[in-house]
């Protein structure tokens, strides 16, 4: 299930029936409160989320999924008329998992929405084991949950996968052009700042088992294998 948030009538419709006739099932909504009303009743494979909409603007409404416990793994793509690198940086920070343009073509719109999930699926599958740890931080593949020292610590889904591709590959310099395109599959100029952003951010929230993860200056980043 796709769930879509478009102010718009027109291209809420076109978008929704260009899904199902692609062989998804998808449900339209024309704002915030019609889609968190819904992520009570399910969770989707994936959100369509539109910035501009007259009541909270899609940032606010990415902000407030990342930080909902059991709904900030969902995969969730920015459209938007607002096309600058600016733009695009601001949401890939917000936890943004892909950013498209408008006017965007259907099957752009259905190719872009695959690779997506493709991605997403990859990174649930790849997991190496159920738990990993390394020094105080160990991370629960299954339950999307890291604790340090023994308490939890909450990540949004991109800080997440960000520490789960650090540890599983433990004592390998990762470099930034690497973990964008892993993470966040993009790859165009300036966009590097956003794992710099998420690193920092992880660090902080780690606080102690932050200190395991090394900037490699030049390259990226890799984690240690320190006791914390």
């Amino acid at each position: 299930m796709i769930f879509y948030v478009e102010d718009d009538n027109s291209i809420r419709e076109l978008v929704i029936y260009t899904l199902k006739t692609t062989g998804f099932e998808a449900r339209g909504f024309e704002h915030g409160r019609e889609l968190f009303a819904a992520l009570a009743q399910e969770v989707p494979e994936l959100i369509l989320l539109d910035i501009m909409l007259p009541d909270e603007d899609g940032i606010r409404i990415l902000k407030k999924i990342r930080a909902m416990d059991g709904l900030n793994h969902i995969p969730v793509i920015l459209l938007t008329a607002k096309g600058t690198e600016y733009d695009k940086v601001i949401g890939l920070d917000s936890g943004a998992d892909d950013y498209i343009t408008k006017p965007f073509g259907m099957m752009e719109l259905v190719s872009r929405i695959k690779a997506v999930l493709r991605r997403s699926e990859r990174m649930e599958r790849g997991d190496s084991s159920a738990e990993m740890t390394i020094g105080c931080v160990t991370l629960h593949t299954k339950r999307h949950q890291v604790t340090v020292k023994g308490e939890e610590v909450f990540l949004a889904k991109k800080e997440f996968d960000l520490l789960r591709y650090l540890m599983e590959n433990q004592g390998i310099v990762l470099t930034r052009d690497n973990m964008l395109e892993t993470i966040w599959g993009y790859d165009f100029d300036g966009e590097t700042r956003t794992v710099d952003v998420h690193v920092r951010t992880l660090r902080q929230k780690l606080g102690e088992g932050g200190t395991l993860i090394e900037t490699v200056r030049g390259v990226g980043y890799r984690i240690g294998g320190g006791n914390g």
